[in-house]
């Protein structure tokens, strides 16, 4: 048994290359499960994972011996790969290059969940820019407008 205890709780949102609409719900159908696997197969736990046609957001559990960027390219990669061999009309399909981790506290796992799941609500109020800059700001991480494109 270990002697490694933690709780490492990030919450990840990723976009699709110059935020195009390539993420059909035929292939959120698919999507899903996939980046589960991707996070399970790696030792991750994804305690939710949400999006909308032009972002993902995921909420996982991280082991110790995982860094977030590392966590981050074996999901933005393994997927990518996954769509451009399981859609083959998605070949122009990209993630943008960088993405948002946002540690949280097990106290919030529930409400960052309920917000997760609901993005398809919440986007019909406010769109992926703003949802991000309220991100950085509310953690505040400074940034460089230059890099939000909207």
């Amino acid at each position: 048994m270990s002697h490694t205890y933690s709780s490492l709780l990030v919450h990840a949102v990723f976009s699709t290359k110059e935020r195009r609409p390539f993420i059909t719900p035929e292939m959120t159908a698919r999507l899903t499960p996939y980046l589960g696997g991707i996070a399970r197969e790696h030792g991750m736990r994804a305690l939710a994972i949400g999006g909308v046609e032009d972002h993902a957001h995921m909420l996982l559990s991280l082991p110790p011996t995982l860094s977030v960027s590392k966590a981050m390219q074996l999901i933005k990669g393994g997927s990518s790969k996954w769509i451009h061999d399981t859609f083959p009309s998605q070949r122009r399909f990209a993630w943008q290059e960088g993405y948002g981790a946002f540690s949280i506290g097990i106290r919030n796992v529930g409400e960052t969940t309920e917000y997760i799941n609901d993005q398809e609500a919440h986007h019909q109020k406010r769109n992926f820019k703003d949802e991000l800059v309220a991100f950085l700001r509310g953690h505040n991480i400074e940034f460089d407008e230059r890099y939000l494109l909207g």
